[in-house]
């Protein structure tokens, strides 16, 4: 008995097949599409919760006043206001100088911070990768110090009474008093400067590793001297990873809170209440007890710092010609 297979023709056209293909193509691209968009999930999750839905708490709560009945000592009512809390926002004094106050410490202090990161990173990126691997770890401990630890550190450096500083600067018949209103900025700066220069320093370093190192070799062969090098090739090569650090530091700095809030333990006449934007929102919000007020002025102080940050980017983050 014999059995005769014959293979039955395709009766699918050229276009049906190529449509199959292109649709099975389709549908591994959208997989592969959602399972990297699914790495994402984490970061939205943490977003939301954490940034998305306090400011829409903080947005509705500004909206409504809380008042006492009687003298004050009797329950709070509360109630609609509207643009009440903006309103009082926008004619607060002390906020408003608050906020210049930092703004003009800003415009100081994240110059010489960046400055001193790039030269930093200049500096390691000259070196032999070994000796670059140690000095960037030593750099780094500062910044990996927890930021109230750092601070109770250099309040004790600090401290007339107890501190090395002080006892220090007398040998050379300078008065230093790190607390009175003359010195207590370039106290601040100086905390600020040593939890940051080693952060940015990091991430200015890692772009110069980018930069193909043919360049250097071919403009070392042209005669140009090192200095020549960093300024013209390193420095335009890492310009968007300054403006990036710079950004970060404008939010930093014009959120500036935990240390001039332990200064003021120590000095309460130099560093008032009202010191930077953010401690008048504490002292609204927990000394006060008005936390709507608070509310509004955390919005004002979110739109300003998000203003200023855009401004900046936008002027600074331009492709060189």
């Amino acid at each position: 008995m014999s059995l005769d297979l014959k293979l039955k023709p395709s009766t699918a056209s050229p276009a049906d097949r190529d449509g199959d293909i292109r649709s099975s193509g389709g549908r591994w691209r959208r997989t592969v599409a959602l399972k990297g968009a699914s790495f994402t999930v984490p970061f939205f999750a943490g977003f939301i919760v954490f940034t998305v839905v306090p400011v829409i708490m903080a947005l509705s709560k500004s909206l409504y006043t809380a008042k006492s009945s009687g003298l004050g000592f009797g329950a709070k009512t509360v109630t609609f206001s509207g643009l009440e809390n903006f309103d009082r926002a926008l004619h607060d004094v002390k906020f408003w100088g608050s906020l210049w106050r930092v703004a003009l410490f800003a415009i100081v202090v994240i110059p010489l911070i960046q400055a001193t990161s790039l030269a930093l990173a200049l500096l390691l990126d000259s070196v032999r990768r070994r000796v670059a691997g140690k000095l960037r770890i030593a750099m780094l401990v500062p910044y990996m110090s927890p930021g109230i630890v750092a601070t109770l550190i250099w309040i004790y450096l600090y401290s007339p009474a107890v501190g090395p500083l002080t006892p220090f600067f007398k040998l050379f018949g300078i008065d230093a008093n790190f607390y009175s209103s003359g010195l207590i900025w370039v106290s601040v700066g100086n905390l600020m400067a040593w939890g940051s220069i080693g952060f940015n320093m990091l991430i200015v370093y890692g772009a110069l590793q980018a930069v193909p190192r043919d360049i250097f070799d071919s403009a070392r062969v042209d005669g140009a001297s090192e200095w020549r090098i960093a300024w013209s090739i390193k420095v335009p090569y890492v310009r968007r990873s300054l403006v990036l650090v710079s950004v970060l530091g404008i939010i930093g700095t014009l959120q500036i809170f935990s240390e001039p809030l332990l200064f003021r333990s120590m000095t309460p006449e130099t560093v008032t209440k009202d010191f930077t934007p953010i401690m008048t929102i504490y002292n609204q919000a927990f000394a006060v007890g008005d936390f709507n007020y608070a509310a509004a002025l955390s919005i004002v102080l979110a739109l300003v710092v998000g203003l200023i940050s855009a401004i900046f980017y936008k002027l600074t983050n331009k492709a060189p010609a």
